[in-house]
């Protein structure tokens, strides 16, 4: 019974937003297809005990889902004649198969151009990703009702306007892209540092962006497609290291490097230096740059501080923003001392853009303390911990206070 119990919520946290998005594509309705597969799950925790796992339990979620699906629609107001499509039977078996890939249908769905592109995110977030209303607002500093709203409005747009459910044709793809992978590198960053709660890392968040970043690859062979995969495969190879075995955060200074995947940093150093010859790149490909320094570095103190800031000057050319200024100030306290990098943190928190920013008061605090300036880098860490809301950067903080 507990076994089939695991098995079951091993099963959602693995396949249901597969099971979702064929249902999404069957049904036509997101809200219809939320429901169904919720109620496909209790049908399994009801009926597997008894009858044993089905020997293909996703075709099996996907099926009882569709039933469910016909049951609630003959039963409501709205009843209409279903077509041979949804009583067609479901293939699922070329589970790997790129064009096919059910999830990576729904996000081109979600990031439709009809869209404006908070809507893009949020409702990608939401159905792609299945996180809450509540985490997507707080990620994105939005109220939940604004939010909420927002992601309703998405859905109704994408029913009234009959938005195909596919990925598009080669004529439409490419201008697609660019959404599309702005979206999934979101999904990558609430997995790499989730925006709040106990956990700092959501692995499968970063797997599921991984394997769709891939995806898309191979159906558009883009450098910056390339770049992007690049930079979360760099990222996701020290992993490992970033966190304690009771979740606490672990600098990059004090990671064991002998613990990196090298074997991932080849692979997507490799990547980056051809998206790079390509001439063809973007924002993704020069993180990605910035991430393969850092990677290829045998010990922090080895870094090329200087070849990062070259590359931040140019990513800055690329895309103006005070995050990334706030990352350059790191890498120029870096090079060339703690005073230079706070006076620019605090052009930028005076601007005004980073004041509600937790790591640009944590960036000052670090500052301080190597300045020997107890008092002040005490007071920013002690905002920047007011500003988090992830229970692991909590604790970093306040052990840097600590330390003090």
């Amino acid at each position: 019974m507990n076994d089939v119990k695991q098995s079951i919520d091993d099963l959602y946290r693995a396949e249901s937003r597969r099971v979702f998005a064929t249902l999404v594509r069957l049904l036509g309705d997101f809200d219809l297809a939320e429901d169904s597969m919720h109620e496909a799950f209790s049908a399994a925790m009801e009926k597997w005990p008894q009858t044993g796992v089905p020997e293909n339990p996703v075709a099996w979620l996907i099926s009882t889902g569709r039933f469910k699906a016909i049951d609630t629609i003959r039963r409501g107001t709205r009843f209409q004649t279903l077509t041979e499509s949804h009583d067609a039977a479901i293939d699922i078996d070329h589970e790997h198969e790129a064009v096919g890939d059910e999830v990576l249908r729904l996000i081109f769905t979600c990031c439709h151009p009809a869209l404006a592109p908070d809507a893009q995110i949020a409702l990608t977030l939401r159905e792609v990703c299945d996180l809450t209303t509540e985490e997507i607002a707080r990620a994105f500093l939005t109220p939940v009702p604004t939010l909420a709203q927002r992601i309703v409005r998405a859905k109704a747009k994408i029913r009234d306007a009959q938005i195909p459910f596919e990925v598009p044709d080669e004529n439409e793809l490419g201008a697609r892209l660019r959404s599309v992978l702005r979206v999934i590198y979101l999904v990558y960053n609430e997995g790499y540092s989730a925006s709040s709660g106990e956990t700092a890392v959501r692995r499968d968040l970063v797997q599921e962006a991984i394997r769709l970043t891939r995806l898309v690859a191979s159906l558009l062979p883009d450098a910056e497609v390339f770049g992007l995969l690049a930079l979360m495969l760099l990222q996701e190879a020290r992993r490992t290291t970033r966190t304690t075995h009771d979740g606490d955060l672990i600098p990059l200074d004090e990671q064991d490097r002998s613990r990196w995947n090298m074997a991932q940093v080849e692979e997507a150093s490799l990547i980056t230096q051809q998206a790079l010859r390509t001439g063809r790149f973007g924002v993704y490909t020069l993180q990605a740059a910035i991430a393969a320094v850092h990677a290829e570095a045998k010990t922090y103190e080895e870094t090329d501080w200087e070849e990062i800031i070259g590359l931040y000057d140019a990513l800055l050319q690329m895309e103006p923003s005070s995050v990334i200024q706030l990352n350059r100030a790191v890498a120029v306290a870096m090079y060339h001392g703690p005073e230079q990098g706070l006076e620019l943190v605090d052009d930028l928190i005076k601007e005004g853009g980073l004041m509600d920013y937790h790591l640009a008061h944590a960036a000052r605090a670090d500052f301080c303390r190597r300045l020997d300036r107890k008092d002040e880098a005490r007071a920013s860490y002690l905002f920047a911990i007011k500003l988090a809301h992830q229970e692991p950067e909590k604790r970093f903080l306040s052990r840097q206070i600590e330390k003090l």
